[in-house]
């Protein structure tokens, strides 16, 4: 019986052991709850005793079932490990390279990249997606890109590889004619919260019912960068922005940067992932050009 236990039967494990529920393992693995159920029975039935105590409200670990966790755990990361090393030996150099990126990367370190990848693989087509939050994962979880560097979520997926790139400053800004523009020292976050704040929404659906760095009760969510820029200037809201994007009009005048107290120890800033599915890494062009995006 034993000779029959897959590698998903120990992911479903340790998902549902992670997760402290079979539908939130089932979420997790993007199965059904009877899908995970069946799968866990499966395997307590191949191995000869329960892994998961199942009369309370949320399923268990037994004493068996812990001591097996850290060696499922082991056996799954032994797998992702193989699977990266034969299909970086067997692949080479990529025919094309998709990645997404999030709006919150510096642009023109972007473009930087973006050029010496064109020099340094001329025949290698480069294909960019670039979106917020959930969106810069969905091409990745997908299929249809190799690389994500996220920033905005600030989550790095089941499965995945994280690695770091840079970080991202950001800041709170308005329009000079904006209410909160006129008060002096830190802003309460019941002040902030009167007005309304400019937030980035997501086109996926990864983070639906969730909310990254929103005080406000009154939000205006938009889907693009650049025309939170825009509403930002025109006196329409507050929000974070990178300050990047926002330093030429500060010293302008045209925004004017405020401090939640909120973020009174540390501002709303970003750190830069780049992360792959942990059994499909970059080959050598995604591997070089994750070394170029470091060099912000």
């Amino acid at each position: 019986m034993l000779d029959g236990m897959s590698i998903d039967q120990l992911r479903t494990f340790i998902a549902a052991a992670d997760e402290g529920s079979f539908s939130a393992a089932g979420r997790k693995l993007r199965r059904a709850q009877s899908v995970v159920s069946t799968t866990l029975a499966n395997l307590e039935l191949q191995v000869g005793f329960a892994l998961f105590e199942r009369t309370g409200r949320y399923p268990q670990l037994t004493e068996a079932g812990r001591a097996m966790l850290e060696l499922a755990r082991a056996a799954a990361q032994s797998m992702d490990e193989f699977k990266a090393k034969a299909r970086s030996l067997a692949e080479g150099l990529e025919p094309e390279l998709a990645v997404a990126v999030d709006v919150m990367y510096p642009i023109a370190n972007l473009t930087a990249a973006v050029q010496a990848f064109h020099h340094a693989f001329p025949s290698t087509p480069l294909r960019l997606y670039v979106e917020a939050l959930g969106a810069v994962l969905q091409p990745l979880l997908d299929g249809n890109c190799r690389v994500a560097v996220i920033g905005s979520l600030p989550e790095i997926p089941a499965g995945c590889a994280s690695e770091f790139l840079l970080s991202v400053a950001a800041v709170t800004v308005v329009a000079p004619t904006h209410p909160l523009a006129a008060l002096q020292g830190m802003v309460p976050r019941s002040a902030a919260a009167e007005h309304i704040q400019l937030v980035l929404t997501d086109r996926s659906s990864l983070t639906a019912g969730r909310n990254f760095g929103v005080v406000s009760t009154r939000v205006w969510r938009l889907a693009d960068l650049g025309a939170k820029h825009a509403f930002l200037r025109a006196g329409l809201g507050w929000g974070h922005m990178p300050l990047h994007m926002v330093e030429a009009d500060i010293r302008s005048g045209a925004l004017v940067p405020i401090q939640l107290d909120i973020f009174a120890t540390a501002g709303p800033g970003f750190s830069m992932h780049a992360i792959h599915l942990a059994d499909n890494p970059p080959g050598r062009a995604g591997r070089w050009f994750i070394d170029q995006l470091k060099q912000g």
